[in-house]
């Protein structure tokens, strides 16, 4: 294993702009402050900052909760539960509005809202909507914002499922901080291990050699007695 991925404590950074759900919950505040600019009255309605209010809180929540997800897997995954509410809040504003302007809610099966449900599955970005939503009405505005808003929870719940688990098994920062030190300790101690066990095979070794070298000296001095001549 990597020495450096082996005792890594902070998780890999989320880029949270390229989440998918961040980029709808920012296409969603977008949205709103489009739609209430439009459709409710800029003064005396608190409507107006609890829907930009909510809105910017789920996109807000997000970035927050991926920054602390580095040091803290139990914040990311409250502040994402956070963000979660806060669009759960807004979706509810606009449900509101549909039922007190007595407008029409697309069922799943109308043709209309099959085709923008496709639409927003694939596209993400404020940039892709803004050429449609300046034309649109408040009950395409409001259909519009209900769709983004159940494919964010939808995207939202399956990533903090992923995180619930991920904490379950790896542990959060406290629990990594512990296994790379203990991965550290037992790799000092292996290699510690290693060398007192290469120590005792050269010392065996060494010994092993003198007695060698003895022997070879006795071999030697026997043959040289042998080998000088004797005196008439």
């Amino acid at each position: 294993m990597d020495n450096d991925n082996q005792f890594k404590v902070l998780k890999k950074t989320v880029i949270w702009k390229d989440l998918y759900f961040y980029r709808k919950s920012d296409t969603l505040y977008q949205l709103t402050v489009e739609f209430c600019k439009r459709f409710l009255p800029p003064h005396g309605d608190r409507t107006v900052d609890q829907m930009v209010q909510a809105a910017r809180s789920g996109k807000q929540n997000i970035v927050e909760g991926s920054e602390d997800g580095q040091t803290s897997s139990e914040m990311e995954i409250k502040l994402l539960n956070v963000a979660r509410s806060s669009l759960q809040e807004l979706r509810a504003d606009y449900m509101d509005f549909i039922n007190t302007h007595h407008l029409a809610l697309w069922e799943q099966s109308n043709e209309r809202q099959k085709r923008l449900r496709a639409f927003c599955h694939s596209h993400n970005d404020y940039n892709d909507y803004a050429p449609y939503i300046v034309k649109m009405t408040a009950e395409e505005m409001c259909n519009l914002a209900l769709t983004l808003c159940h494919q964010t929870d939808k995207m939202m719940c399956a990533y903090i499922e992923g995180l619930e688990k991920r904490f379950v098994e790896k542990g959060g920062f406290k629990e990594r901080m512990y296994a790379a030190r203990t991965g550290y300790r037992k790799q000092q101690d292996a290699k510690l291990k290693a060398l007192e066990t290469e120590n005792q095979f050269l010392k065996a070794e060494n010994t092993t050699l003198k007695q060698r070298i003895k022997q070879l000296e006795h071999l030697l001095g026997i043959q040289g007695i042998l080998e000088t001549p004797r005196k008439p």
